[in-house]
C-alpha cells in the first residue's frame, strides 16, 4: 500500500469509491464503520445527488447525521462512469482530554430512573426509555452526574414527551494512562431545547468525563465507561 493510500485509509473522514453499478471498489476504515448504519446504496445515491453535472469534483456543505456521527458536508469526485468517489466530513466533537477515575460504582439504570423520577415531579411530560440492557455497574461521580442529567431534562421542559436512550458506542474507545475505555452515549430527546441552559450544562459536564453535543431537539452526552 502506497503512502497516500495509507493516509486515506487512516483518514478521520469516511471515503468510498464506487463503480458505475454502485458497487464499492474501495472504502477506508471510517467508511466501513459507517456502513454498519447505512447501506452502500444509500451512500452511492448521496454521491449521485451531490455529484457535479459534468465530470469533476464538487463540495457541498450541509448538516446531516448518520448513526452516532454528525457531518457538515461531502465532496464527490466524478471522473468517469467507473470512478465515483465520495468523502463525508465529520463535524468536530468536543471531547474530554483527561479522565477523573474517582467516583463510586453504581447501577446506571437505577441512577437514570432516579433522574427521570425527579424530573417528572413538577412536569406533565411522558418519559420513555430505550436502554441497552447489558451495562455493567459504572464508576461515576454520582452527585455531579445526576445534577448534569437533571439540568439536561430541565432544558427539554417544553416537550410533551422525552425519550432517554442509553447505548454503547460501537468501535470507539478513549485511551488514557495506557488503558482503553469504551464509550457510552446518553441521548435525551424531546421538544425544542432551551438553548440558554447550554452553557451551564457544558460547565457541569467538563469536569466529570463527559462530552456534550446539542441538536435542536436532542442533547447527546458521551462518557468513558469506567467499569473497574
Amino acid at each position: 500500500m502506497q503512502f497516500y493510500e495509507q493516509w486515506l485509509e487512516n483518514d478521520y473522514n469516511p471515503f468510498a469509491l464506487f463503480d458505475a453499478n454502485g458497487k464499492i471498489v474501495t472504502a477506508n476504515h471510517e467508511a466501513q464503520f459507517l456502513l454498519s448504519y447505512v447501506t452502500a446504496k444509500e451512500i452511492f445515491d448521496m454521491a449521485n445527488i451531490y455529484a457535479n453535472v459534468t465530470f469533476g469534483f464538487k463540495t457541498t456543505l450541509f448538516d446531516f447525521r448518520i448513526g452516532e456521527s454528525q457531518f457538515y458536508g461531502v465532496t464527490v469526485g466524478y471522473l468517469d462512469d467507473d470512478n465515483i468517489g465520495i468523502k463525508l466530513y465529520k463535524t468536530p466533537v468536543k471531547r474530554f482530554t483527561s479522565l477523573n477515575e474517582n467516583g463510586e460504582f453504581v447501577n446506571i439504570y437505577s441512577l437514570l430512573d432516579l433522574c427521570i423520577s425527579a424530573a417528572s415531579v413538577s412536569r406533565k411530560i411522558a418519559f420513555k426509555k430505550e436502554f441497552d440492557p447489558t451495562f455493567p455497574d459504572l464508576k461515576l461521580q454520582v452527585e455531579k452526574f445526576t445534577q448534569l442529567v437533571g439540568k439536561i431534562y430541565e432544558s427539554h421542559q417544553n416537550a410533551n414527551e422525552i425519550t432517554t436512550k442509553l447505548a454503547v458506542k460501537i468501535g470507539e474507545y478513549v485511551k488514557f494512562n495506557d488503558k482503553k475505555y469504551p464509550i457510552f452515549i446518553l441521548t435525551i430527546e424531546g421538544g425544542d431545547r432551551d438553548i440558554k441552559k447550554e452553557q451551564g450544562i457544558e460547565y457541569l459536564a467538563q469536569n466529570i468525563n463527559c462530552s456534550i453535543y446539542f441538536k435542536p431537539n436532542e442533547t447527546i452526552l458521551s462518557s468513558a465507561m469506567i467499569c473497574a
